[in-house]
């Protein structure tokens, strides 16, 4: 359920893409199911396009990944997290808008 700037993690390549990475990224926890995570995708494709090239955005489906949402204590969905130099920096939690999406990475870029 990508889109064209979104990526997608996994846990195959979460410690490349995300902990290693030298740009700061956002991590959007979703599931295929949840209706507030589908209301917030059009917002992490606009915020992916907004950002592209200065940070990664992408999204973790928690169903497929629950390793990674347990390490993380994803306890409800939408979840953002922002990682730096491999550490969470910030932590949103429920759908939110473009603007605090936007918001968000300008403070962490």
């Amino acid at each position: 359920m990508a889109g064209n700037h979104t990526l997608e993690f996994n846990e195959r390549n979460f410690e490349q893409e995300v902990l290693k990475s030298d740009k700061p990224v956002l991590v959007d926890f979703w599931a295929e199911w949840c209706a507030p995570c589908r209301m917030m995708a059009p917002a992490v494709e606009a915020a992916a396009e907004q950002f592209a090239g200065r940070a990664k955005i992408g999204k973790l489906n928690v169903d497929e990944n629950q390793s990674l949402a347990g390490r993380y204590n994803i306890r409800s969905i939408p979840t953002l997290l922002l990682f730096k130099n491999g550490q969470v920096q910030e932590q949103l939690v429920g759908a939110r808008s473009r603007d605090i999406l936007a918001k968000l990475l300008e403070k962490n870029l």
